[in-house]
């Protein structure tokens, strides 16, 4: 009778045990997911280590922790020199995921350029970025390119691809803006692959009696051409994040993770600046938000200034 009655328990408990243990993986999977959120890195802040020793760069920001990944220009192209196909698989090999790549919107003249200064230090960035930047090939844009560019992004593997700027000093350049995003929007949907465009401060700025952002937004197909909100250009222009996702909710899958300094408003490590980051990832689901990525431009030192960026949003985060 003992062995019988121990015999019954003990099946019992494994009857249990198999009812439970597949809630119990469920739950564990769930409890896991909203404690990890994969931290992503726009490659533009490691400046030139990105074409001086793409593969060496790319096993250090893995090695930091970094598991995300935006592409953006450089001296060697859009892809550093690489074929989409190539580059994708050096991200994976690293034990990493390309997720997005920026792209030019338009072939930028000096001019151009230096419209986006806002003061005499400005200039001068510009014009350093101007001198290095003239003997580098021509990189493919979306005004002449934008069908190439999606089928590229389409061969690298990529969500996203993200137009990093476009003129938008007059009405007749936004009104152009919201043209070359349409047509790239429709040739990326066909390509699986999402369009969507990143701010600076001047998107805010009045023009004409709009604002470029604004128009933007309003007069594009909401989900052809989605938003990549660079947090700290937005807080510069006077803006608030939370508040913009409540406007145009769903519409910022992407996030650039920035701070700015307290003294000059300018790039700083995530977690040194003005930008109030938890306020905001606890309003990320309204902005619809799938991927975000840490950006200090110009950082004086990438790879110890993307390690702090780092620790403070693994902190943060948990």
């Amino acid at each position: 009778m003992t062995n019988r009655r121990k015999f019954l328990q003990q099946s019992g408990a494994f009857a249990l045990g198999g009812l439970m243990l597949p809630q119990l993986g469920r739950a564990e999977k769930f409890f896991s997911s909203k404690k990890e959120m994969p931290i992503g890195l726009q490659l533009y802040t490691m400046g030139q280590l990105m074409t001086t020793d793409t593969k060496g760069t790319l096993q250090k920001l893995a090695a930091i922790g970094y598991k995300e990944l935006e592409s953006a220009g450089s001296q060697k192209g859009n892809f550093y020199g690489y074929k989409p196909k190539e580059f994708a698989a050096m991200v994976k090999d690293a034990g990493m995921h390309w997720r997005s790549a920026h792209v030019g919107g338009a072939n930028f003249k000096p001019r151009d350029i230096m419209k986006m200064a806002k003061n005499a230090e400005d200039s001068a960035k510009i014009k350093s970025y101007i001198e290095k930047m003239k003997d580098a090939p021509k990189p493919l844009n979306l005004t002449d390119n934008y069908q190439q560019l999606a089928d590229d992004a389409a061969e690298g593997g990529l969500s996203y691809l993200v137009c990093s700027s476009i003129p938008v000093s007059t009405l007749d350049e936004i009104k152009t803006a919201v043209e070359v995003f349409t047509k790239s929007g429709e040739a990326c949907k066909k390509n699986g692959v999402q369009f969507a465009y990143h701010n600076h401060v001047s998107e805010f700025d009045e023009v004409e009696g709009v604002r470029p952002f604004d128009y933007i937004l309003g007069h594009t197909d909401k989900d052809l051409v989605k938003m990549e909100l660079d947090l700290g250009w937005a807080t510069k222009a006077k803006q608030d994040p939370v508040e913009l996702f409540k406007l145009h909710p769903g519409r910022f899958p992407l996030w650039h993770v920035k701070d700015l300094d307290k003294t000059k408003m300018e790039p700083t490590e995530v977690g040194a600046g003005v930008v109030d980051f938890k306020r905001i990832f606890d309003n990320r689901k309204e902005s619809g938000m799938k991927y975000f990525f840490v950006e200090q431009d110009g950082a004086p030192h990438p790879l110890e200034d993307v390690t702090a960026s780092y620790n403070y949003l693994k902190k943060m985060l948990k």
